[in-house]
C-alpha cells in the first residue's frame, strides 16, 4: 500500500503524504515519492506540482526512525541505499527537476520533513505550522538538505540556533526571514496553493523551467561569471525557451493585445 497519493488536476499534479500518524518516511515511501516526482518531471502535460500532507497536525516528521532502529534502513552512508529517483523523498537531490513545486504545509515540518519543504520552490504555510530540527539530541545531524540549504535561506546565526539548540520556528517568523513565501489560515491553505499553481500552469512552461535551471546553475557563481555561463553554459531548457513557439506566441499576444495560448514547445 502506497502512502503517497497522486491526483491530476489539469496541468497541476497534487502529491499528498498520507501515512498516519506523522508521515514518517521509510525507504519504500521515499521511492514512491520519487516515482511521483518522476511522473511530474517526465509528463509534458504537467506544468506545476503541489506537495502537501494529509490532516492538519504534521506535514512530515522526516525519516522513519522506527524503521531505522529496526535495521530496515542504514545510518552509515545512508545515501548509498536506494531511496528512489531524486534522493530522499524524491526532492532533496532532484537536480534535473526544472518544473516548479509548491509546498503547502498543512502542519509541522520536522527534521526530514523540513528538509523536503526547503527543496520546494515556493512554500505556503498554514498559520499554526512550526519548523524544527530535533536531530542533535539523537546524536545525528540533518544532512538531507538542512545543513546545506538552511544557512542559505535564513541568517546563519538563526540557522545555527535551530541546529545546535533545536529551537522551533513558527510560520510567522519563517515568513519574516523569507523561508516561507506566504502564511494563511489553515482552512485557506489548499485554496491559496491551487491559486498559485493555476497561475504558474497558465504561463509558458519552458520559461518557468528556465528559471529553475539557470538559478541552480549560477547560484554559487560570481556575477560576471554567471552572465558568461548563461551565454555559453550547458543550459538546454534555456536554449529551447529562446527559440520556442511559446516565446514567439507570448510576444505576438502582447503586441496584439490578447491572451497567449501556450503549448509547452
Amino acid at each position: 500500500m502506497s502512502h503517497v497519493e497522486v491526483l491530476r488536476r489539469g496541468r497541476v499534479l497534487e502529491i499528498t503524504l498520507n501515512k498516519p500518524k506523522v508521515n514518517a518516511i521509510d525507504r519504500a515511501m521515499s521511492q514512491d515519492m520519487g516515482a511521483a516526482f518522476a511522473l511530474f518531471r517526465d509528463d509534458p502535460d504537467l506544468w506545476c506540482a503541489i506537495l502537501t500532507g494529509a490532516g492538519e497536525k504534521i506535514f512530515s516528521a522526516g525519516w522513519d526512525l522506527k524503521a531505522l532502529n529496526q535495521g530496515e534502513m542504514a545510518l552509515n552512508n545512508w545515501w548509498e541505499e536506494d531511496y528512489g529517483d531524486g534522493g530522499f523523498a524524491g526532492l532533496t537531490e532532484n537536480w534535473n527537476l526544472n518544473k516548479p513545486v509548491i509546498c503547502a504545509l498543512n502542519g509541522m515540518a520536522i527534521g526530514g520533513g523540513f528538509e523536503i519543504a526547503m527543496a520546494c520552490d515556493l512554500i505556503i504555510a498554514a498559520d499554526h505550522v512550526q519548523f524544527a530540527l530535533p536531530e542533535m539530541p539523537l546524536g545525528i545531524v540533518p544532512d538531507a538538505g538542512a545543513l546545506q540549504r538552511l544557512p542559505r535561506m535564513i541568517p546563519r546565526n538563526i540557522a545555527m540556533e535551530m541546529f545546535l539548540l533545536g529551537r522551533r520556528m513558527g510560520a510567522a517568523e519563517a515568513a519574516h526571514y523569507g523561508l516561507v513565501n506566504k502564511v494563511v489560515p489553515r482552512q485557506d491553505l489548499m485554496t491559496a496553493a491551487r491559486a498559485w499553481a493555476d497561475q504558474i500552469a497558465g504561463s509558458a512552461p519552458l520559461a518557468m523551467q528556465t528559471v529553475k535551471e539557470v538559478e541552480r546553475a549560477i547560484q554559487a557563481l560570481p556575477l560576471q561569471t554567471s552572465f558568461a555561463h548563461m551565454r555559453n553554459g550547458d543550459l538546454p531548457t534555456y536554449r529551447a525557451m529562446l527559440k520556442s513557439e511559446d516565446a514567439a506566441e507570448g510576444i505576438a499576444a502582447f503586441t496584439e493585445k490578447r491572451d497567449p495560448v501556450f503549448k509547452g514547445k
